[in-house]
């Protein structure tokens, strides 16, 4: 017997390692034929175009249409156009605005967020947002959803989340806003809440001890927030300065969230990466934006949807209606300005203000603004891959990328309201939309 065992034991040694010398079985090969494809890079549209995806990448982009060998998928989309997977750089994938928010936050567990952020995310994966940057959540949920998106738990977008925003006491990023004397508190940066430039640097190192990915902060006032401001500079030069150098330290980027043009000039001069909404951005910032090479984020959607809800009488606290009829009407004119002026743009909603999976919206926002259809596309794509420093993966459907692929019927150079159609999505190789 025991040499039966025995025999047993080197047969199944012998068979594993002439296993592990043949190495992983091959990655599959998919095949997806295009009426058009949208490239980024070029900014221009191209005719029939085969796409070969092997694993999680692209092989090769070919004029036509084009037999692959060893295929083992073949994905026919004649009709349509496709273009690289989109990228949302400003969401909040674990939040989103209803009429109970202002007591929601009394009455739910963190547990109650990180679960819905599960749907949210599959949400704006299906509608094309196949990569996000989240600027915001509560206590780190966002994090664990990135995570478990990572290891494939749920679906979901490629994630960059900035866990809880930084800010100061009273301000935008103080989730204390609104509450009773007794249950306030007094926030410090362990839970992002600083007042000088030594906080700044204590709350940075917590956010890369909890795991994020870049860093935000809040120097100006804010719309849904319970204090009466969404334009007063809310951080001094010297601390954006503080949290820039350690975010810097850690290979961080750092977005802005910024209305007022203060806040919005101390948040460049500070060396931020981008500013965030940018509402009253006046001719002297956009300047200062072209000179430092800072992108504009503008989420006109964002200011639109508060807008229409703050005309919903008892929607709003009476003193976030009159910040939301501020915001509204001026969003969209500001970022029209910004694209004349130069200013460099990327795509981005505020996700969550307004529900998730219609973050396409921003894309007919954007043109009546002025902005030109492939403009907003690369919007979407090359600048959002850009802003995220990830140009070799992202932005551009090419050898070597990552297999993100969107398609829609029709043209959306045409008409860009195509893109809230989005029929076929593919992440890394993973078709979650359309195919056949």
């Amino acid at each position: 017997m025991r040499r039966t065992a025995l025999a047993a034991a080197v047969a199944l040694i012998i068979t594993a390692s002439a296993t592990a010398a043949d190495g992983p079985p091959a990655a599959a090969i998919k095949a997806i034929h295009c009426g058009h494809l949208i490239d980024t890079d070029a900014g221009r549209l191209l005719g029939e175009t085969t796409i070969v995806v092997e694993g999680g990448r692209i092989r090769e982009v070919r004029a036509g249409r084009v037999d692959v060998a060893g295929a083992t998928q073949v994905i026919d989309l004649p009709s349509s156009t496709c273009l690289p997977g989109l990228i949302d750089s400003h969401t909040h994938l674990s939040l989103q605005f209803s009429p109970t928010t202002y007591s929601d936050q009394f009455r739910l567990n963190n547990a109650d967020f990180a679960i819905r952020s599960t749907v949210y995310a599959r949400r704006t994966l299906e509608a094309g947002f196949t990569t996000v940057r989240n600027l915001g959540d509560l206590e780190g949920e966002s994090i664990s959803l990135r995570n478990a998106i990572n290891a494939g738990l749920v679906p979901g977008p490629r994630m960059f989340s900035a866990g809880g925003p930084i800010g100061s006491t009273g301000g935008h990023a103080d989730g204390t806003d609104g509450y009773r004397r007794n249950l306030a508190g007094d926030p410090g940066p362990k839970d992002g809440i600083i007042n000088s430039p030594e906080d700044a640097w204590k709350a940075v190192r917590q956010h890369y001890k909890d795991g994020v990915d870049l860093i935000k902060i809040m120097p100006s006032g804010g719309v849904l927030d319970e204090s009466s401001s969404v334009d007063n500079a809310q951080l001094t030069l010297e601390e954006v300065k503080a949290v820039v150098a350690a975010a810097h330290d850690y290979g961080f980027t750092v977005a802005a969230h910024a209305h007022g043009a203060e806040g919005i000039r101390r948040a460049i001069i500070g060396g931020v990466d981008s500013i965030e909404h940018g509402t009253f951005m006046d001719d002297a910032d956009m300047k200062l934006a072209k000179e430092h090479g800072t992108w504009l984020v503008p989420t006109i959607i964002a200011g639109k949807t508060a807008e229409e809800q703050a005309k919903i009488p008892g929607r709003y606290p009476p003193q976030v209606a009159v910040k939301a009829l501020q915001v509204g009407p001026l969003i969209q004119a500001t970022a029209g300005r910004a694209y004349k002026a130069g200013v460099k743009i990327a795509f981005g909603t505020d996700a969550g203000v307004y529900p998730h999976g219609q973050n396409a919206r921003e894309f007919k926002y954007m043109v009546d603004a002025g902005m030109p259809p492939m403009f907003v596309i690369q919007a979407a794509t090359t600048h959002g891959a850009q802003l995220l420093r990830r140009e070799k993966d992202l932005g551009s459907i090419a050898a070597g990328k990552f297999a993100d692929v969107i398609a829609v019927e029709g043209n959306p150079l045409d008409d860009i309201t195509l893109l809230q159609k989005v029929g076929f999505v593919m992440k890394e190789g993973m078709i979650y939309r359309g195919g056949n």
